[in-house]
C-alpha cells in the first residue's frame, strides 16, 4: 500500500485503449482514497468537484507508457477510471431508405467500374 502512494499510477481506459496517467504524491493520496473500495470506477460517480480533479490530472499530461501487451500492466496500479465519451444528443435526422439505397447504388456502380 506504502508503495502505491510512491509510485502508483492511474490507468484510464479510453476509446484508444487504456492509459497510464503518473500523478503527483498528494493527487496520489487522493485517489488512494477515492479507489478504495473499487479498483475500477466509471467517471459519472464522482461529483463535480472529484470529476474537476480527475480532468485536471489528466489535463496536465503525465502520461507513462508500460508496453503494448495484455501482461504489461503497471504493478502499482491505484485504480482504473472508465472514461467513456460523450453521448451526442444531436445525431442529425435519421436517413430514408431511398438515401441509403441511393448511397449503396452508388458505391456499387463505382466498385464495378474497377
Amino acid at each position: 500500500m506504502l508503495e502505491k502512494v510512491f509510485f502508483g499510477v492511474l490507468r484510464v481506459l479510453t476509446p484508444l485503449g487504456p492509459r497510464y496517467l503518473r500523478p503527483s504524491w498528494f493527487e496520489r493520496l487522493y485517489l488512494l482514497w477515492l479507489f478504495r473500495n473499487f479498483p475500477t470506477l466509471p467517471s459519472k460517480v464522482f461529483n463535480p468537484r472529484q470529476q474537476r480533479f480527475i480532468e485536471a490530472i489528466c489535463a496536465h499530461g503525465r502520461f507513462v507508457s508500460f508496453g503494448t501487451g495484455v501482461d504489461d500492466a503497471p504493478p502499482l496500479l491505484i485504480g482504473t477510471l472508465e472514461q467513456r465519451p460523450p453521448v451526442a444528443s444531436n445525431l442529425g435526422a435519421p436517413r430514408s431508405a431511398a438515401s441509403v439505397a441511393d448511397a449503396v447504388n452508388r458505391l456499387a456502380a463505382e466498385a464495378r467500374r474497377k
